[in-house]
């Protein structure tokens, strides 16, 4: 037998560590990592892939609440519904200005704050830990503790206008005029300690070198701000900001214990519509095509947070 044929008997085609074997080696390590992914993988499909698909499905049917209701198919009829449900569109319109009302002062403050952490400062490890306290605390407790805050009688907010001779002082959670900025103000307030440890995080990763260079050359602190350390910032800006309008927007906790909506609708947000539809009102299917509208809105902002990142790396 020659050393060929016993290669081939063999089903060898080379010595070990040879080509072929080189060549079957990824197909193990992709079903190697298959193997690690899928412990994490399959608490995702079951937890949120599938209630997500459950959703949709549920938002083209009828289905109610009890037990003895048959689920019928109905179609786009709800969401012909939504088109002309002025009061979801109102609420959208609502929730639309929370979403900005929040945003924007959180990433200017947060902004702000982190510059100011990321000096040297003495006892600023005490003001970093200070800092995130309020995302730490759960919002619920948020809640309750603003409501103290803005409570009419014995609320800090009106005590302190009282002692200052500004006024009497006003019921600012059940005004139609103060309730949705007074829920703007919490959510900023709960919201910012997390936009400020990602900018802080990005400020971290800017050379030193760069900004002693800056100033060499006579360039300000706006100068070196836009010409440095933005450039720098900028990535970390724009995926704090996306993810934070998408948070806000689905907000629900906060200004449920805040408001529970009220007054009149004036902080309704989309998530408090749709809970309400389903959990007070039982439609279900309607307020599954209301959560359908919202997955689709937030998908285009997604979209286009991805192209714009896409688009910037191509430029980079």
């Amino acid at each position: 037998m020659t050393l060929a044929s016993a290669t081939v008997r063999s089903g060898r085609h080379g010595p070990p560590g040879s080509l072929h074997d080189k060549q079957t080696r990824p197909v193990n390590r992709n079903a190697g990592t298959w193997f690690l992914v899928l412990p994490a993988l399959i608490p995702i499909l079951i937890l949120s892939v599938g209630p997500l698909l459950y959703g949709i499905a549920l938002a083209f049917t009828d289905a109610q609440s009890g037990r003895t209701r048959s689920t019928q198919w109905v179609g786009g009829l709800n969401f012909q519904d939504l088109l002309h449900d002025a009061l979801f569109w109102d609420s959208f319109r609502i929730g639309l200005v929370w979403a900005v009302g929040v945003t924007v002062p959180q990433f200017v403050l947060a902004l702000g704050l982190a510059l100011l952490l990321n000096q040297n400062l003495r006892m600023r490890w005490l003001a970093r830990a200070l800092a995130i306290i309020p995302w730490a605390m759960p919002e619920v407790v948020v809640g309750i503790m603003w409501r103290l805050v803005y409570n009419p009688d014995a609320g800090i907010l009106n005590e302190t206008i009282r002692d200052l001779g500004l006024g009497d002082g006003r019921d600012w959670l059940t005004g139609l005029a103060t309730a949705l900025p007074a829920v703007i103000v919490v959510g900023v307030w709960a919201g910012m300690p997390q936009t400020t440890v990602a900018l802080l995080a990005g400020l971290q990763n800017t050379p030193h070198e760069l900004h002693e260079a800056a100033a060499l050359d006579g360039a300000g602190a706006w100068r070196r701000f836009r010409t440095v350390t933005w450039p720098v910032l900028r990535p970390v800006a724009l995926s704090i900001t996306a993810l934070n309008f998408i948070w806000n927007f689905n907000s629900f906790a906060l200004v449920y214990v805040l408001t529970n909506g009220g007054p009149g609708g004036r902080t309704r947000l989309p998530m408090l519509f749709a809970y309400e539809e389903a959990f007070r009102y039982g439609q279900f299917g309607y307020a599954a095509a209301m959560g359908c509208v919202m997955v689709a809105v937030i998908s285009v902002i997604l979209a286009v947070y991805l192209v714009g990142r896409l688009r910037g790396g191509e430029d980079r």
